[in-house]
């Protein structure tokens, strides 16, 4: 895994990383660094207005830089990991320019062995972004990457086949594919974004 540990280097350094997820390749840098931050949002040609979400390798760890409410608790057991983003109060690690100025930031723990593996080795919160330039389609193979994006990512992480000792993680090439993350504000009951299991988030919101 040298690709790893290259990338958990970069992310460390203040560099741009794109890396695989259950839904689309993600463009990671160091969520509490605000100096990242603005070169991830420089590399996708992103409005400053726009707040970008952070991914953690579990629960646990959302919880050091979010105060999350019993509810919100609740809902992060249930759905995290997978391709939710759920929006909490952010603790002061989480900077101001991560969230455009807002109190809540997004929360993605990701259904993929490599992006888990990536984190627990960067050691800190990375940013959980599509790794595309903005207004362009999200990348779901290596191929459909943007040469901007690869440009100014120091390492790009290719999803691979070949994980030994676990279990295979569905693919991003697959047909099968799932849709980006559902965007889920659980105290107000409010879906930003419909991507996937939003169906089954609707319901539990409906009953909790």
């Amino acid at each position: 895994m040298e690709t790893l540990a290259r990338a958990a280097d970069a992310i460390r350094a203040g560099e741009l990383v794109v890396y695989p997820t259950e839904t689309v390749y993600g463009l990671g840098a160091d969520a509490t660094t605000p100096d990242a931050v603005e070169r991830v949002f420089d590399a996708k040609g992103r409005d400053r207005s726009k707040p970008i979400s952070l991914a953690v390798p579990s629960v646990p760890a959302a919880l050091e830089y979010v105060r999350a409410t019993d509810r919100e608790r609740q809902f992060m057991a249930t759905f995290l990991p997978g391709p939710v983003t759920v929006l909490c109060r952010r603790r002061d690690a989480v900077p101001s320019v991560l969230t455009a100025g807002r109190d809540r930031v997004g929360v993605r723990v990701p259904d993929h062995q490599l992006a888990l593996m990536l984190l627990e080795r960067a050691g800190t919160p990375i940013t959980a972004t599509s790794a595309n330039v903005s207004g362009r389609e999200s990348a779901r193979t290596v191929d459909d990457l943007d040469p901007e994006i690869v440009e100014r990512a120091a390492v790009v992480v290719e999803d691979v086949d070949d994980l030994p000792a676990l279990p295979r993680q569905p693919q991003l090439g697959d047909q099968a594919a799932v849709p980006e993350s559902t965007v889920v504000d659980v105290s107000s009951g409010e879906i930003h974004r419909r991507g996937a299991m939003a169906d089954e988030i609707e319901r539990w919101l409906e009953e909790h």
